[in-house]
């Protein structure tokens, strides 16, 4: 009897084992040559030609046809195994979020806003407020002008409250007006409807069923995710993401997502700017229209989108998905790139095979990188090695910096702060890779509770000396777009920091001066 007790509990463990093994491979999504998908490989050899002529600094690049990887890079120190920030593309899967709960029925699409909030109402409750639809605030329709989002963030604990204490002037659904704040809403009344946050009521719903994991979403002072920003994922997981929209919400033979609303999230719900002349609508990717937290695309493509230019572009006449993170100060160029290259790329038939070219992809791709500043020396090294210098006061309140360098030229940045002490390392003529609690640059950081929700934050440094008195410190947040570049001057008993972050480069730094 013994023996048969062991025989079934093995083969029990042996089945969970296949079964999670399946579940595991049946959320790979499968690679194949862009040839054999349609796709010509010298296309895309072009496309990434174009990207290192380009204003934009690209991060990562995934293109899926017909459900297949058929190209996919990461430009190094980022890598495929990184989270990287999502900014506004966070947005679409809030929405997502919304659909889930409509199809559950704890919501419908035209219930009242303030029917959720009854405890957060202000004194006098507006007609306009009266009538906002979780409609209107998917389509981007509040009526609130101007966006309220940067204001109420970095002021209120409480968005909820000051979300609808913000003056509505135009009658909801009638008028375009960007609102992060107002997605920031749907994720808070996801949360009242199903006591999950978004990201919780997500993970059996979405993320398990496509295989993605280590996601993470910035929360709020009140611990609601952001809804409109904050979300990080991996670039294959944007590309799931994409997949499963032009799939109409199936997922290995199972609709996980209704059909429905996929269409409905996916279709143009307002105008921004209707009495725009055609002709320039036609030139940009803003003037298509608004869909529920998604954006149509020229070439009847629609996409997640978010700030810096992270893409989720989903192509149904072309049966693609295009997935790109990056930071740039041009995002229409950016997506230009795509119909440039990429779109006529595509055929709608098989191509011949074209080795040469798929081996010129495949090592294009694997040598994708950055730029590396140089590794050097500067007698200045050994003398400000180990010591602090004692920084005047500044807004950043920084206290002190000391720098260590050492025989490879590597050097570690400690920066106090009146609250925490962070050692940063930099090595010289390469990536070095490390974390750290100190926030980085955000196109949100002046929000209350910024980063919160958050684990330390990656980081890859490199130092350069630019003279023998002037030290460059290059530290990439390589889970988001953006680097923070430390230059430091040094004169005597002096030092001169100047901080930049790389989307404000040439235009805005901080300046701190401090003493031996």
């Amino acid at each position: 009897m013994m023996h048969k007790l062991k025989f079934y509990a093995t083969s029990l463990f042996l089945l969970l084992c296949m079964v999670q093994v399946t579940a595991q491979k049946s959320s790979e999504l499968p690679v194949s040559v862009p040839e054999k998908e349609g796709v010509s490989s010298a296309g895309i050899i072009n496309f990434l030609d174009a990207t290192a002529k380009s204003k934009t600094e690209f991060h990562s690049f995934m293109m899926l046809r017909h459900g297949k990887i058929i190209a996919e890079g990461w430009w190094n120190p980022y890598r495929a195994d990184l989270k990287h920030t999502m900014y506004s593309c966070s947005k679409s899967f809030t929405a997502t979020a919304i659909g889930f709960a409509v199809n559950e029925k704890l919501l419908t699409v035209n219930d009242k806003v303030i029917s959720f909030f009854p405890n957060d109402l202000p004194d006098t409750v507006s007609t306009y407020l009266s009538e906002l639809t979780v409609k209107d605030v998917l389509s981007m329709s509040d009526g609130m002008e101007p966006d309220p989002t940067f204001t109420v963030a970095s002021r209120d604990s409480n968005w909820v409250k000051g979300f609808l204490a913000t003056p509505i002037l135009h009658k909801p659904g009638t008028t375009f007006l960007y609102n992060s704040l107002g997605t920031y809403m749907l994720s808070a009344i996801v949360q009242k409807v199903t006591g999950q946050r978004v990201i919780d009521y997500l993970k059996p719903r979405l993320f398990d069923p496509l295989g993605i994991t280590g996601m993470d979403w910035e929360v709020d002072p009140k611990g609601i995710n952001t809804g409109g920003w904050g979300l990080r994922i991996k670039t294959e997981d944007m590309a799931k993401f994409g997949q499963l929209f032009l799939q109409k919400g199936m997922w290995n033979g199972k609709h996980i997502l209704p059909a429905a609303w996929v269409e409905e999230a996916s279709t143009v719900k307002i105008i921004q700017h209707p009495d725009m002349p055609q002709s320039k609508r036609d030139s940009s990717e803003w003037e298509q229209g608004y869909c529920y937290q998604m954006w149509r695309c020229r070439h009847n493509a629609y996409r997640g989108d978010g700030a810096f230019g992270q893409y989720i572009i989903v192509m149904p006449d072309q049966d693609a998905v295009i997935a790109i993170t990056a930071e740039t100060p041009n995002m229409q160029e950016e997506i230009n790139l795509v119909w440039q290259y990429l779109l006529p790329a595509m055929q709608d038939n098989k191509l011949p095979d074209d080795k040469d070219n798929q081996a010129k992809l495949t090592k294009k791709l694997a040598s994708l990188a950055l730029p590396v500043p140089a590794a050097n020396n500067a007698d200045m090294a050994r003398t400000i090695s180990g010591n602090s210098f004692q920084m005047e006061p500044n807004a950043a309140n920084i206290q002190s910096m000391s720098f260590s360098f050492f025989r490879d030229n590597s050097c570690i940045l400690q920066v106090a702060t009146d609250t925490a002490v962070y050692r940063i390392h930099f090595a010289a003529g390469k990536w070095e890779e490390d974390e750290t609690l100190m926030h980085g640059p955000s196109l949100v950081a002046g929000a209350k509770a910024s980063f919160a929700g958050l684990p330390a934050l990656k980081t890859d440094g490199a130092c350069t000396w630019k003279d023998e008195h002037t030290l460059e410190l290059t530290l990439r947040y390589i889970e988001s777009p953006h680097t923070e570049k430390i230059t430091c001057h040094f004169d005597g008993e002096t030092v001169t920091v100047d901080m930049e972050n790389s989307f404000d480069y040439g235009s805005k730094k901080t300046t701190l001066k401090g003493r031996l």
